[in-house]
C-alpha cells in the first residue's frame, strides 16, 4: 500500500475485551435500556433510499442514531441525526473533500459528543471504509451492508470518483478488520466472497419490507398501467422498458406506462419515447415520496424492472421496489441479472427475462395484459412470499441478533 496512504489510517486496532463490552454496556441509561446504534450514511435520508431508514423503525432492542455528512430530508420520527454540515456555517467542497480525502474522524467526534454508541452500522462498503477509522477510535464494533454498486462496480470506475476513489484502495483493509458484513442479496455475498472478504464474518441479510404497513391491493384499484420505479440510470435498463412498451402500445391502445425517479438519463429517455411515437402514453414523475410511491403500485398492472450489467461492472443488487410491489400483490417482471432472481419465482410471482431483450420484455408485458386473472394469482403469489421471506419485522430481528452476536465476542 502506497505509504502515504497509510499515514492516514488510524493505528488503533480494535481488540474485543470485557472492558470494551463494559462500555457499550455503560451507554445503557436507566431511562432507556436499549443500547445505541450510529446508523452511518454520508448522504442521509436520500429520496431514492428509503429503505435506510424503514430498517431502522423497526428496531426493538437498539436505538438508532444517524450520522452523516449531509441531509437530503428528515429523518424517522423520534430518532436523532447528527451530520458534518452542522460543523460549518459552510460546508463548502473543500471542507468535503479534505474530510473525505483525509478519513478524519475528529470532526464525527465532535458531533458525537459525550455520545457512547455500542457499534456502528455503516450502509454501503464506501461508508464502511470511512467508517472503520471512526468504530477503532471508539473501539466499537462496526457492522456494514452492502446494497448493489459497492460489490459490483470495477475498480477503474470507482477511481474515477472523487466520493469513491479511497474505497478500492481501503477495501482490503475493511474486510481484514471490519467485524461483520451483511449482503442485500446472495448475488452480492457471493460477489464480496470473489474479492476476498471473509466467508464467516460475511452473511446475506434481505432488508424486507413492512407487510403490516403494506396491505394487499383489491382487484378494483388495479388500472392498465405499466410501473417503473428506479433512479434514471444505465443499470436500471429503462431505455429497454421504453423500447419494449412501444412495441406493446400499437397493439394494447389504453395501456400507459408510468416512471417515477430521476437521474442523469431522464433528458435522453424523454428524448427516446418521442422518437418512439410513445411520449404521450409515458409519464416521468420524477423522484417522488415514499408514501406516493407505495399509492401508485396498488394501481399498477405490473412492476417492470429490467436491470442490465453495465460496462463498469455495475449490476442490480436486488431491487427494493420489487418486494415492496410483491407485498402490495403486484405482478413483476424483471431482467435474469444480479440478485433480481432471488426476489422473483419466474411462473409463480412474475417473469424473468433475460437482460436487454426488448423482445422478450414485450412479450411477457402482453401476456399480463391480457390475462387479469394470471395477474392476480402472481400478484397473490408475490405477497405470499414477501410475507414468508422478506417481512421486515422478522428480518429486523435477525438484523439485531447480528449485532448482539458482534458485541459477544
Amino acid at each position: 500500500m502506497d505509504a502515504k496512504v497509510k499515514l492516514l489510517l488510524p493505528k488503533c486496532m480494535y481488540s474485543p475485551s470485557s472492558e470494551v463490552l463494559d462500555r457499550g454496556l455503560s451507554a445503557i441509561g436507566p431511562e432507556d435500556a436499549r443500547r445505541r446504534v450510529v446508523i452511518f450514511r454520508h448522504n442521509l435520508f436520500r429520496t431514492s433510499e428509503p429503505f435506510i431508514a424503514e430498517q431502522t423503525r423497526h428496531l426493538r432492542r437498539y436505538r438508532p442514531l444517524f450520522l452523516g455528512r449531509k441531509r437530503f430530508g428528515l429523518p424517522p420520527d423520534g430518532a436523532r441525526s447528527l451530520a458534518l454540515e452542522d460543523l460549518y456555517e459552510s460546508f463548502t467542497l473543500p471542507r468535503i473533500g479534505w474530510q473525505m480525502v483525509t478519513g478524519d474522524v475528529r470532526p464525527y467526534l465532535r458531533l458525537l459528543g459525550p455520545e457512547q454508541p455500542s457499534l456502528i452500522h455503516a450502509h454501503f462498503g464506501i461508508e464502511g471504509v470511512s467508517a472503520l477509522g471512526l468504530a477503532m477510535h471508539l473501539r466499537i464494533p462496526l457492522v456494514t451492508t452492502f446494497h448493489g454498486f459497492d460489490a459490483t462496480l470495477k475498480t477503474h470506475a470507482m477511481l474515477t470518483s472523487p466520493a469513491w476513489f479511497h474505497y478500492p484502495l481501503l477495501r482490503r483493509r475493511l474486510a481484514r478488520e471490519g467485524h461483520l458484513f451483511l449482503c442485500a442479496s446472495s448475488f452480492i455475498r457471493q460477489r464480496l466472497l470473489d474479492t476476498g472478504f471473509p466467508e464467516s464474518r460475511t452473511r446475506t441479510h434481505y432488508i424486507g419490507v413492512d407487510c403490516r404497513t403494506i396491505r394487499p391491493r383489491g382487484h378494483f384499484e388495479e388500472q392498465l398501467l405499466i410501473l417503473h420505479v428506479a433512479r434514471l440510470v444505465e443499470v436500471k435498463g429503462t431505455r429497454y422498458l421504453l423500447r419494449a412498451f412501444a412495441k406493446v402500445a400499437r397493439t394494447h391502445d389504453r395501456v400507459r406506462l408510468k416512471i417515477i425517479g430521476d437521474g442523469p438519463l431522464r433528458r435522453p429517455l424523454h428524448a427516446l419515447a418521442a422518437s418512439l411515437g410513445v411520449a404521450e402514453r409515458v409519464e416521468f414523475l420524477g423522484a417522488l415520496p415514499h408514501a406516493e410511491v407505495l399509492a401508485s403500485m396498488r394501481k399498477a398492472a405490473m412492476l417492470v424492472l429490467p436491470g442490465i450489467r453495465t460496462a463498469t461492472g455495475r449490476e442490480e443488487g436486488l431491487g427494493m421496489v420489487l418486494l415492496e410491489a410483491a407485498a402490495t400483490g403486484v405482478p413483476l417482471i424483471g431482467s435474469r441479472v444480479g440478485g433480481i432472481p432471488e426476489c422473483i419465482v419466474d411462473g409463480k410471482t412474475g417473469f424473468l427475462v433475460p437482460e436487454r431483450d426488448e423482445e422478450a420484455l414485450a412479450r411477457r408485458m402482453a401476456e399480463l395484459l391480457e390475462d387479469p386473472v394470471r395477474r392476480q394469482g402472481m400478484g397473490a403469489a408475490g405477497r405470499a412470499l414477501a410475507e414468508d421471506r422478506f417481512d421486515i419485522d422478522r428480518q429486523t430481528a435477525a438484523l439485531e441478533n447480528f449485532y448482539d452476536s458482534v458485541l459477544a465476542r
